[in-house]
């Protein structure tokens, strides 16, 4: 295994590409080159997220899923964006290889790792439109949703371009994903405003 080095600027082209056109990217992806490049692409993103989660956390705003890094500052923002980075990088890994696995897919621990890095990108994403609670938290909930449909069609482009995955197999499975997905949301909305109702009286 030759690590390869990180290029910044594809890494830039290659992260616009992804979110453009997720089937002609995962078309040419390379599932060789060591963990280098991925790590440092989680360790981007993640850091990315973290801040913009901590502004939002300064701003007043109290952005679901930021956890104990909501009460920490200046480095500590740091410190817990990459180490969550990193073990979201990892796990992710074991399960996305389970996913390709289970779809007669790639089961090479460092190309699943190198997919699930490319699909980090909507962890910056997700964390920007944290404003959005501010609007409204149904809205919030909504676009939450319509980004991880996103994340979801981009992954089964991964397993089916990249990882060599069955193609029938891995429209159902994302579905299946989907719909699970979708049921959470529209039950945590539910819950939500039955908490909301109840502490109008």
């Amino acid at each position: 295994m030759s690590e390869k080095n990180f290029d910044f600027n594809e890494f830039i082209a290659g992260s616009i590409h992804s979110l453009r056109d997720p089937k002609g990217y995962f078309s040419t992806f390379s599932l060789t080159g060591g963990y280098t490049e991925p790590v440092i692409k989680a360790l981007i993103y993640s850091v990315i997220a973290a801040i913009v989660n901590y502004i939002w956390v300064v701003a007043g705003l109290n952005v679901a899923g930021f956890g104990f890094w909501g009460a920490a500052s200046g480095p500590m923002v740091l410190i817990g964006g990459a180490i969550g980075g990193l073990i979201g990088l990892f796990i992710g890994g074991v399960i996305m290889l389970i996913i390709s696995a289970i779809c007669s897919g790639n089961t090479d621990y460092e190309a699943n790792v190198r997919v699930v890095s490319s699909l980090m990108v909507l962890t910056p994403i997700n964390a920007v439109l944290g404003f959005l609670f501010i609007v409204s938290s149904g809205l919030a909930a909504l676009v939450s949703l319509a980004v991880s449909a996103y994340g979801l069609w981009m992954m089964y482009n991964a397993l089916v371009q990249s990882l060599q995955a069955k193609e029938s197999t891995a429209k159902v499975l994302v579905i299946i994903l989907l719909v699970i997905v979708a049921l959470g949301t529209f039950a945590g909305m539910a819950v939500s405003n039955a908490v909301a109702d109840f502490s109008a009286y």
